[in-house]
């Protein structure tokens, strides 16, 4: 296949990404669209330096066709959120060069993960598709919200690789996981009112998806497809022993938690949630921690254009 054109560019890249590694493939990036002119019709590279850099930039990318996230799923949520703050007749299209530690959001689009030659490649001979995202209390989300275990784990996984952490991806988050469960995680009430219908029970797992893996590919919702027009659901309606939930953990990680009594799956349009107590329960959006009393999540649908590979599975 003819590579085709992704029109006006806009690289908007987070050098810090993949512990540096991102900075490399922003100058492969640049180099790459400078030399091969019928890639782009113009391409503009910027770099951020702060948290809220990358959704001011998407938000200001007004003329472009498509904008290009280099680096991983926080600037990837970012670079969205400053998208859907454009006019829709005038939004350009997503597409991302993976450089992260977790890659979720790649892992959904089926991009190659960390190698920028190979996802410019399939970027150029790929096809443009329409997604839904979430958005939870006005903030837009294109793979997982979690709250309690899942976002306590996320969040010390994001701490520790701050603290440059050897380990990565599924390892990370299984070894974070562990960590938090045998050190006395007891969990927090939630109330849920999913689609109409009350749920409460006590969070250990709380996961609201539009693609199938978090935590660098444990599979929480492994039905959950990003173009559907649902989110999908993982929460706790009971709760295991330590044991029974250290297996659940396991389990998790490829997709084989399905069946428990201990867990309800579903495909919702729309779930509000809160959680008794004085304490409220860590949460976390695509990997950024987000605070609030209540939480009002529903989907989206259609809501962005992305470029996948050609063989994307969906």
């Amino acid at each position: 296949m003819s590579p085709q054109s992704l029109g006006r560019t806009l690289v908007i890249a987070n050098p810090t990404a993949h512990s540096g590694k991102g900075e490399g493939a922003a100058v492969f990036a640049t180099r790459f669209f400078s030399s091969f002119h019928s890639a782009t019709s113009s391409c503009e590279v910027r770099l951020t330096e702060n948290a809220g850099d990358a959704q001011r930039m998407a938000s200001d990318a007004f003329g472009y066709q498509t904008v290009l996230a280099l680096g991983g799923d926080g600037v990837i949520h970012e670079v969205i959120n400053g998208l859907m703050l454009i006019p829709e007749d005038e939004r350009p299209r997503l597409g991302i060069i993976p450089m992260g530690s977790g890659n979720d959001f790649a892992r959904t689009l089926g991009m190659t993960k960390n190698d920028a030659e190979r996802s410019i490649a399939e970027l150029l001979s790929g096809e443009e598709r329409t997604i839904d995202l979430g958005n939870v209390n006005g903030v837009y989300f294109m793979q997982t919200l979690s709250f309690g275990l899942d976002a306590a784990i996320a969040i010390d996984t994001t701490n520790r690789r701050a603290n440059n952490t050897t380990q990565a991806g599924a390892t990370l988050y299984a070894t974070s996981g562990i960590k938090i469960l045998v050190t006395g995680f007891r969990g927090w009430p939630y109330y849920a009112v999913v689609d109409g219908e009350p749920i409460e029970g006590i969070d250990l797992a709380f996961a609201v998806q539009n693609g199938p893996t978090y935590g660098g590919g444990f599979r929480i919702c492994p039905s959950a497809v990003p173009n559907d027009g649902y989110l999908d659901l993982c929460l706790t309606v009971s709760k295991p022993s330590l044991p029974r939930s250290l297996a659940l953990f396991g389990l998790i990680r490829f997709g084989k938690h399905t069946k428990s009594r201990a867990l309800l799956l579903k495909r919702i349009h729309h779930v509000e949630v809160s959680f008794d107590g004085e304490e409220q329960p860590p949460c976390q959006v695509d990997g950024e921690q987000l605070s609030a009393d209540k939480y009002d999540i529903s989907v989206v649908p259609n809501a962005l254009r992305v470029i996948v590979p050609s063989n994307c599975t969906w």
